[in-house]
């Protein structure tokens, strides 16, 4: 059968012999030519889940300590390490055990799984693909995450309680509380590089996930969050202007705000008729009216003889003209 061109096409059988050909030159390539697709998964949603994963945590302390709230005032704190460890094996139990993602994680749309065995499996379709983790990862990861903890709380409130970082304490005491100084200080500096190292590669968010290479990747490549910050944010923002005016507020004067805003008042006639009647500075009828010299506006005894006694020359409230003297109604004059 020849072509519309002329040319013979060629036998049927002649892709076996170039697969022959090929096939041992394509065995004999190196497995580092065959590596995993590399796929970089989004810092945010891990640091999101993990701090979704502590939120969910302080709601479930906090509802076992209403459980409480009936016992003894204060038992319930020494007991506090024990009960955040509580916590924390109950969610690695009912989460990495049974190979489900923690509740920060499945809101993230992340899963743990065991690099070791995707890095040397070979080549990957999508790069998101991997077994979980194995038995001894997780009972690792229980160890040292729940575990390492909670032995670390301990000992930081067992030294705290018989005051080891004292001078006066014997020298055994102190060196040991110097170790546990030097050790918190290397953790510190090595979680430290592995956040350095995080930002720069993706993987790792911290040395437990390092040290046991179990890496945070999707679970399905076609999700987004499922979390929405806009109620977050809001809320942000109001807690930092409440504190804004739980600090301004005290240092501001009532009486000169009071005064500045009065002008704008609406109802004007009701308030200049007030006004005749209460002290400017407390805004309260006074029981014993004293007279203000010379303006005649009536002041709380109390309110005008503090004043003039604070400030050199005391000017008056609502006719900002000085007073120098003061009188009972229908009673002794007194001077200032």
């Amino acid at each position: 059968m020849r072509r519309s061109d002329g040319a013979t096409p060629p036998p049927e059988e002649s892709w076996m012999g170039s697969y022959e050909q090929l096939l041992p030159r394509w065995q004999s390539l190196p497995s580092s030519h065959l590596s995993t697709i590399p796929v970089a998964i989004s810092r945010v949603n891990q640091f999101d889940a993990a701090r979704l994963d502590v939120e969910m945590s302080a709601m479930l302390k906090e509802q076992l300590v209403k459980v409480f709230t009936l016992m003894k005032p204060g038992m319930l704190f020494q007991y506090e390490p024990e009960l955040d460890a509580f916590l924390e094996f109950l969610i690695w139990r009912f989460s990495i055990w049974v190979d489900k993602p923690t509740p920060g994680n499945a809101l993230m749309n992340l899963r743990y799984r065991d690099e070791r065995v995707t890095e040397g499996r070979g080549k990957v379709r999508t790069g998101l693909e991997g077994t979980g983790l194995t038995v001894s990862q997780k009972i690792w990861y229980c160890v040292a995450s729940v575990g390492g903890q909670y032995l670390w709380s301990r000992l930081q409130f067992f030294s705290a309680f018989r005051r080891w970082g004292d001078s006066e304490q014997r020298p055994l005491a102190r060196r040991v509380w110097t170790m546990i100084q030097r050790i918190e200080g290397v953790y510190k500096a090595a979680s430290f590089i592995n956040l350095l190292l995080f930002l720069y590669t993706g993987r790792y968010r911290n040395l437990i996930e390092r040290i046991l290479r179990a890496r945070l990747v999707y679970r399905s490549p076609h999700m987004n969050r499922s979390v929405s910050f806009e109620y977050m944010n809001r809320q942000l923002v109001w807690n930092e202007f409440s504190e804004m005016l739980l600090l301004l507020l005290p240092l501001l004067n009532s009486s000169a705000v009071k005064n500045i805003l009065s002008p704008f008042s609406k109802d004007k006639s009701s308030n200049s008729k007030e006004d005749t009647v209460t002290c400017p500075i407390c805004r309260v009828d006074p029981a014993t009216p004293f007279l203000a010299l010379p303006c005649q506006h009536r002041y709380c005894y109390y309110c005008i003889r503090t004043r003039c006694a604070s400030a050199a020359s005391f000017r008056c409230l609502r006719c900002n003209e000085p007073v120098v003297a003061i009188q009972r109604e229908g009673g002794v004059h007194k001077k200032l």
